[in-house]
């Protein structure tokens, strides 16, 4: 069965009001006018909140203040992306030892107007909200067809996380790093965090994208995720890995959906790309009041 031939057999009964809240939860950084901008050659690569603006005063050398003091460039002087990675790592490295930083991955994230061009640096992930840059991201549904119905794996994040420690997540999902392809990633993802094996993680279908702009403590989070749905047979149990997930659980749609509109029990961005797995699959319909702010409020920011 492909997915779109994917029958819940059941819609979505209440108000959509619960579903609404999770997408304006996502999105609490929408008005910007608080935060200084960063350019690259005249490009604004990312939003950047008043504290780690003073923290990025110290460093003259590399992003130069620019207007009224409270925006940056990053060094005309530094021609090259290769130039311009070198020297940001080296200021992000050094508010990474004054505790500026935390959660270093050692993973590198494009930084780009949009998604197909050529990245005008590369910048440490745990930077990448600190600076407010636009990331990317797979996320992964995995779901199986029952007799009851669509049932969607869901993960249960381990309790020693960073961030969203404990929460409910999906089958598989992470950052997109420079230098792989969204699929390649979805297979390393699948086999990392579920023990899915690569022939069966290539058959995971992209569907579509989520974006959203948040406010979190360290900075403005401004993401884009790519969204995949994959097919697993109904006897296959996917199992943790590399110890960010402490167990997965199938479940049916109807409690999917329960636990979306009703608590905050996913963690938060999650939320969005199951709420556009529901409208695709024809669980919340356009017979609800509100349907097409929902599809709307999906892919909010800029989606590029």
């Amino acid at each position: 069965m492909t997915a779109s031939r994917l029958v819940s057999r059941a819609t979505w009964q209440g108000s959509l009001d619960g579903f609404l809240d999770r997408i304006r939860e996502n999105n609490s950084a929408a008005d910007s006018s608080g935060l200084s901008s960063v350019t690259v050659e005249g490009k604004c690569i990312g939003l950047v909140k008043p504290e780690f603006c003073e923290k990025l005063k110290a460093y003259p050398e590399v992003f130069q203040a620019v207007g009224n003091g409270q925006s940056f460039q990053v060094n005309a002087a530094l021609h090259s992306s290769a130039a311009r990675t070198e020297a940001v790592a080296g200021v992000m490295e050094d508010l990474r030892q004054k505790g500026a930083i935390e959660g270093w991955r050692n993973e590198l994230y494009p930084v780009t107007e949009s998604f197909n061009r050529e990245p005008l640096l590369l910048v440490e992930r745990a930077a990448a909200t600190y600076l407010g840059i636009k990331a990317y991201g797979v996320h992964i549904n995995g779901w199986s067809q029952t007799q009851q119905g669509i049932e969607l794996w869901v993960a249960r994040r381990s309790p020693t996380k960073q961030k969203w420690p404990g929460k409910l997540d999906h089958l598989a999902a992470g950052g997109q790093p420079h230098g792989l392809s969204c699929k390649d990633n979805v297979v390393k993802e699948c086999a990392e965090e579920a023990s899915i094996p690569a022939e069966l993680a290539k058959k995971a279908i992209p569907t579509g994208v989520v974006s959203y702009t948040a406010d979190q403590p360290e900075g403005c989070k401004r993401d884009v995720l790519f969204c995949y749905d994959l097919e697993l047979p109904q006897d296959f149990q996917p199992e943790p890995k590399d110890g960010e997930v402490e167990s997965f659980q199938r479940m049916p749609l109807q409690q999917v959906a329960e636990l979306v509109s009703n608590t905050q029990e996913f963690k938060i961005n999650c939320n969005l790309v199951i709420i556009d797995f529901l409208v695709r699959h024809g669980f919340l319909t356009p017979e609800h009041h509100g349907y097409l702010s929902l599809v709307s409020g999906l892919r909010q920011g800029n989606c590029s």
